[in-house]
């Protein structure tokens, strides 16, 4: 059985040089501007961007961050998200426990009635 397997092999060189080598971050994570937001893909997923310099090949890229800013507010929506529906489903529970409340206490009073 003879096996090829070259056809396989991904090539490194259409890859960020980020994903394959050692990097320095030279500009931190900042929120892309509107012509950054058009041109630059790695603005699409997230909305920032930090520039990178790769350590052996030199080159600078563009790389899509997350911003500690970004993150808190994502936090609090859902923490406020939480809290809003904790609200509603207990007052579902108190207006659900009030009508039981109302036909037990009309059960008892029926029963007392007819003795």
């Amino acid at each position: 059985v003879d096996l090829h397997f070259s056809s396989s092999l991904v090539s490194t060189s259409n890859l960020p040089c980020w994903l394959v080598e050692e990097f320095v971050v030279a500009e931190e994570c900042a929120p892309c501007s509107n012509f950054q937001a058009k041109t630059t893909p790695e603005c699409g997923s997230t909305g920032y961007v930090e520039k990178i310099t790769c350590s052996s090949s030199k080159r600078s890229e563009f790389k899509s961050c997350r911003s500690a800013l970004m993150e808190q507010r994502l936090f609090w929506k859902f923490e406020g998200a939480v809290i809003g529906l904790a609200l509603v489903f207990a007052c579902l529970v108190i207006v659900r426990q009030r009508q039981l409340d109302r036909k037990a206490l009309e059960k008892v009073r029926k029963q007392i009635e007819s003795i």
